[in-house]
Order: C-alpha cells, then sequence, then structure tokens
C-alpha cells in the first residue's frame, strides 16, 4: 500500500489534535479533544496521563476516519508535545504513579528558591542555559520522588521511569518497548547538559533525579520505534519520528531555518524563539538558552523568552468570570470597544516569566471606573498578550544583538485579527500569520517527514511545500503617540503586581 500521508499527534496544555498530512503539504484531515485541568491547591496544576493517552488513541482514530484512509498509508506518526510537563510511572504496571504535574505548575517554587539562595544557579544555568525556576521539569520529577504514594518503594525496585508528556506517550505507543525523548524535549528538563548533550550527572545528583530513570536522548527526526498498541490501528505497525517539543516544532513549522529567524506560539502560554545557529547562546537576563532541535546530524539552538500566561487568560476571562460564551461572542464585544479605556489585566496567575521571572507574582486588573464594561476587561486580557509579547522581544533583541525583522506567528489566537493588529502596532514590526493555524504540527510533519524520507531535504519544503501555505502580514498602523501611552500604562499595571509589601 502507497504511503502518501504523515499522522501527527500535537498534544498541547489543553487538548489533544491528531491531523492527516498529505505528500505536498496539506491538512487533509483533523480531529481534537480536550482533557480535563486539575488545580488541587492555588498555583498547582495537574493533568492525567492516561486520560491524554487515551485523547491520543481517540485523535488518531478520528483523524484517519475523517481522512478516509487506512493506517497503511501511513508514512509516519510523529509527535509534538507540551514540553516541560512532568510523568512518573511504573514500568511493570504501565501506568503513572502520580498525576502529571503540569509545566505552569508552582508546587516547588519554594525548592528553586532555596537553591538560589545556595548559590546554584549559576552552576545549573552554565550547564543547562536554564534558569532555576519551577517551570522546569527537575523538581517536578523531585518532588513526585517524594510524595508520590510508594514512589520510594517503586524506584527502589528499579520500577521507575521519568519523562516528559512525549516520553511518556512514546512509551505508551510502543507498548512499553522505547523509553526515549529528543534534544528539545531533553533541554527542558534542567538535567540535560546542552553543551556536550548528555545528562548531567552532578544535576542530577543535585536535584535528587536518578539519571537511570531518564530516556534515551535523540535526534528529532531519527526513528523512535514502531507503534505496537493492538488497540490502534488494528495492531498495524507504524513508524514513529519527529518528535519535538511545540514550540520549537512550531519554529521549524514557521520555517525559521536561518539564524536569526523568530516566531511566536500563542497557546495556553507563548513561546517567543529565535534561532541562534549551532552555537549555544549566551543569555543572562531571564531568556532561555535551549536546543531548537536536532536534525541532518546537526544540533541547532535557539533563545527562547517564556510568557507563562497567554491564551489561558482569555480562557479565564469565559470560563471563571463568564463574561462571554463563545468567541464570536467575545469577536462581537470588541468590534464595539475602541480601547480598553485604560483598564489592565495583568494575567500572573501562576507567576510572570520573561523579562520577570517572579513565580510569587500575582494576577491583577487595573484601572477600573464606574464606567467599565465587561468588553474593556475582555480587551484588556487579549491586549495583554500583545504587552508580554513586546516586552519578550524587546528582550531578546537586546540580548542576541540581532533586530528582529518580522515576528512570525502561531497558534490559536492568531485567528484574533485585532490581536495580530495591535502586536504590530507595538512592536513597530510586521506580524506575519500563516493561515495554517497548527504551526506545531506542521514542524513536527515535516521533521518526521524529512526522518523517514517522505520529504528529501529542507529546500524541497521551503521551495515546494511553502507554496500551499498563505500568510497574512500586519503593518503597524498605530499613532506612536497613542502606542506610548497604552504601554506606560502596562509598565504601571506590572510594575504594580511585582511589588512586595
Amino acid at each position: 500500500m502507497e504511503k502518501r500521508y504523515i499522522l501527527v499527534i500535537d498534544q498541547s496544555t489543553s487538548g489533544t489534535k491528531a491531523l492527516i498530512v498529505g505528500r505536498t503539504g496539506e491538512i487533509v484531515s483533523r480531529s481534537s479533544a480536550e482533557h480535563k485541568q486539575y488545580y488541587p491547591r492555588p498555583g498547582w496544576v495537574e493533568h492525567d496521563p492516561v486520560e491524554i493517552y487515551e485523547r491520543v488513541k481517540q485523535t488518531a482514530e478520528q483523524a484517519l476516519q475523517l481522512a478516509g484512509i487506512a493506517p497503511g498509508e501511513l508514512a509516519a506518526m510523529t509527535l509534538t508535545n507540551q514540553r516541560e510537563t512532568a510523568v512518573l510511572w511504573d514500568r511493570i504496571t504501565g501506568l503513572p504513579v502520580h498525576p502529571a504535574v503540569v509545566w505552569q505548575c508552582q508546587r516547588t517554587s519554594e525548592q528553586c528558591a532555596r537553591y538560589k539562595l545556595s548559590g546554584l544557579e549559576a552552576k545549573v544555568r552554565s550547564k543547562t542555559g536554564l534558569m532555576l525556576d519551577p517551570y522546569f521539569s527537575a523538581t517536578k520529577f523531585a518532588w513526585m520522588l517524594e510524595h508520590a504514594a510508594e514512589a520510594k518503594e517503586k524506584l527502589a525496585e528499579g520500577r521507575l521511569l521519568a519523562g516528559t508528556i512525549d516520553s511518556w506517550l512514546l512509551w505508551k505507543l510502543t507498548g512499553g518497548n522505547v523509553h526515549a525523548t529528543d534534544y528539545s524535549n531533553a533541554s527542558r528538563t534542567s538535567l540535560y547538559n546542552i553543551h556536550t548533550l548528555s545528562w548531567d550527572e552532578e544535576l542530577c545528583e543535585l536535584f535528587g533525579v536518578p539519571s537511570v530513570l531518564l530516556p534515551e536522548v535523540k535526534f528529532s527526526d531519527d526513528s523512535f520505534g514502531y507503534t505496537a498498541d493492538q488497540d490502534l490501528f488494528n495492531g498495524i505497525q507504524i513508524p514513529i519520528s519527529g518528535i519535538i517539543g511545540d514550540s520549537q516544532a512550531a519554529l521549524f513549522g514557521n520555517q525559521c531555518f536561518q539564524p536569526g529567524m523568530a516566531k511566536a506560539t500563542y497557546g495556553t502560554g507563548t513561546s517567543v524563539l529565535m534561532n541562534i545557529g549551532e552555537k549555544p547562546p549566551s543569555s543572562e537576563r531571564g531568556l532561555v538558552n535551549t536546543v531548537a532541535w536536532g536534525a541532518g546530524g546537526k544540533v541547532i539552538y535557539a533563545l527562547e523568552a517564556i510568557i507563562r500566561t497567554s491564551g489561558d487568560c482569555i480562557k479565564w476571562v469565559r470560563d471563571n468570570l463568564g463574561l462571554f460564551q463563545t468567541f464570536e461572542e467575545m469577536e462581537q464585544l470588541l468590534r464595539e470597544t475602541k480601547d480598553s479605556e485604560g483598564v489592565y489585566l495583568v494575567p500572573a496567575f501562576v507567576g510572570l516569566g520573561a523579562p520577570h521571572w517572579d513565580p510569587d507574582a500575582r494576577a491583577s486588573i487595573s484601572g477600573i471606573n464606574r464606567g467599565t464594561h465587561k468588553s474593556h476587561i475582555i480587551r484588556a486580557a487579549l491586549e495583554s498578550i500583545a504587552y508580554q509579547v513586546y516586552d519578550a522581544v524587546q528582550l531578546i533583541e537586546a540580548e542576541s544583538g540581532v533586530p528582529l525583522q518580522e515576528l512570525r506567528a502561531d497558534g490559536g489566537a492568531t485567528g484574533n485579527q485585532l490581536l495580530m493588529q495591535f502586536q504590530a502596532d507595538l512592536l513597530l514590526r510586521p506580524v506575519v500569520k500563516s493561515e495554517v493555524a497548527e504551526l506545531s504540527a506542521m514542524g513536527s510533519a515535516y521533521m518526521g517527514g524529512l526522518g523517514v524520507g517522505f520529504w528529501s531535504s529542507l529546500e524541497e519544503i521551503v521551495s515546494s511545500l511553502s507554496k500551499r501555505q498563505s500568510y497574512v502580514r500586519y503593518s503597524p498602523q498605530m499613532a506612536v503617540k497613542d502606542r506610548e501611552a497604552y504601554y506606560q500604562g502596562w509598565q504601571r499595571a506590572v510594575a504594580s503586581v511585582l511589588q512586595r509589601i
């Protein structure tokens, strides 16, 4: 049977998508399903790894049905994933020993603070490119090893495995035969040395995470094994390749193949990422130095500014405040509102990321007056995304010394024209948005397709496949004085949540 398609699994913070991608880069079908978010305590966020795996199988089968194709027509299954979310599971039972601790979770903030006070951040940063922060996986693994029921006993018996979501899903998909990850995901754990490209024993000892628990690290375009779950694809084995963290996948999907090219992925949080090339970057001011991907025998690095809460702020306004029911209703309210009338929402629900990196900051809404309407709060929530991206871009430009020419944008929120225009106005640079919304998925598809020979080269992707992608370009339009006034108001609002009593 001719292998004419790639199946992409895009496992994100809020749900899972499955896409069928054809040889000319067209998306033939898509299926999606949300999973439940658990908030057991303020600042804590958890997922059910088993539920996530079931959603992967569900959406994969639905995508095949919608496309009207058989599993035997798949050249590969690829995977892009929420990154720092940590899973600890029993290799014998195949079950997690604790709910997954999500990248947003702040339960280890005190532990990170103690490490900082001990002067350990410089060591961690010099090896991993990461600051000491609960965002990253190492302290999450350590917390579960200490607090999960029977974790210590299972560890002593050699039954435990640890990994980010990609490793968990790969292990389940292959029937427990493969425990592996890729460079992009490994580099987000605070346990992986991005210079030696290996798990760092000193860091593993520091965080209390035995390296024996951790997965093998491979190139993103490597062969990761074959599906072996008898409940999936009628037991037909499909090769797995193209494993890459979602933000790095979006950089690849946006075809930011050259140093200096940058993108922003507008999701639950937002990642602003710039390709730096084959030499590890250096930054000391709130940016993450990370592996972008390993492919074609080369490892590519990137500078990243991480925004903890962006699109999730809109969801909070909808679900917690009940200010609108549907996104169509939101759009109508925004059209009726010229601006936020001085209302600012700083979405520090789980602290602030770049450039502040303050896990203890908490959200606020300021500037409310008697005439404030719900549409002003909605608009303030939307604009908070653009303000945070602007702050991030300023930091990346300052640290890299590379001026941004344009920002490539992807993710669900890019469908909002008001947000994209406001972003261009703040940046004073064009914002270029692909009309293909699933750039993380496409990056994973490109990566896996190259790995299995579905496509021959990056040049083929750029010259042929990219012709299928159309783009919307937003150019700055706002008067400079208005822009400056809006941004000064944002700076005051952020300063208020960073103050200490």
